[in-house]
């Protein structure tokens, strides 16, 4: 686990979850905190009137006091998609950020914030549009390569702290190729797990990873578009918590045609999602 949460805020009302729930996780595992405000439009009004940033970080430290937790407060002016990546990269966190209350035109035209974080980040993410507390159940979703065991051993660290349950999912898109390796997922998607392919190994060591940790584990298969599949998953299991690795795992040409499948899913789920590059150490 990282040895810090940085907790970004720009005083929008819809931050307050990522703060409780960043506290809720520094708070578990027993690690500081920095709450980084970001003063995005200073305030024309009077001098005595009150900026936003002032009433959500009064109640975030009345939280972290309640806590017990060791934290320290930071208030910067500019752009938040420029000063969150860039104060990540100085440090050694878990970054916790929630909908930064962007307008609907600025979304479309860009896209959501989160979808600049994840491509400028290289640490740990947890996106927080809400506090899905206490961890009861958690979906970690494999991809078969292996890219989401740094995000999978960070959920399962937290997942230990509140014994949630956890279920690995494991989707397997259409197949079109006509080779051995694809022929068998194609052929035993269902039972992927007893298989020798590498989706197999990488099944059965989330499966052991997650038991020895203390936590009752399951696998769950689905066929067919991943995003679709993962969305519908995580509405029909109601999960509280969504595991995923980055496409920015690979460094090939690969992540410029596939389809980024942790933000399109991070746009639409209402849950936290945590995801992390692959690290090999």
């Amino acid at each position: 686990m990282k040895s810090e949460f940085l907790i970004a805020t720009n005083g929008f009302e819809s931050t307050w979850p990522s703060i409780e729930y960043g506290a809720w996780a520094a708070a578990s595992i027993n690690a500081p905190l920095t709450l980084l405000g970001i003063a995005e439009h200073l305030p024309s009004a009077p001098i005595d009137d009150k900026y936003p940033l002032e009433d959500i970080f009064a109640r975030a430290v009345e939280v972290f006091q309640q806590k017990g937790i060791r934290y320290s407060l930071e208030i910067q002016n500019g752009d938040a998609e420029e000063i969150i990546p860039r104060e990540a990269k100085k440090r050694d966190c878990i970054t916790v950020v929630g909908p930064l209350g962007r307008a609907p035109l600025r979304r479309f035209l860009v896209r959501r914030s989160i979808h600049h974080l994840i491509a400028e980040i290289s640490t740990p993410i947890l996106y927080v549009p809400q506090a899905r507390l206490p961890l009861k159940k958690m979906l970690i979703c494999l991809g078969g390569l292996g890219y989401e065991i740094t995000a999978e051993n960070l959920a399962i660290r937290l997942g230990a702290m509140s014994k949630a349950g956890v279920t690995l999912l494991n989707v397997v898109p259409p197949v079109e190729l006509d080779y051995p390796t694809a022929r068998a997922v194609r052929e035993h998607w269902r039972d992927l797990v007893d298989t020798d392919t590498l989706p197999g190994r990488n099944l059965r060591m989330a499966l052991e990873t997650a038991r020895s940790a203390g936590l009752s584990a399951s696998i769950k298969a689905r066929q067919g578009n991943v995003v679709e599949e993962i969305l519908a998953e995580i509405k029909e299991g109601d999960y509280d918590l969504v595991c995923m690795g980055s496409q920015y795992s690979a460094h090939t040409l690969r992540q410029m045609y596939m389809p980024n499948i942790t933000d399109e899913v991070a746009e639409t789920a209402q849950c936290p999602i945590l995801t992390a590059r692959y690290n090999p150490e």
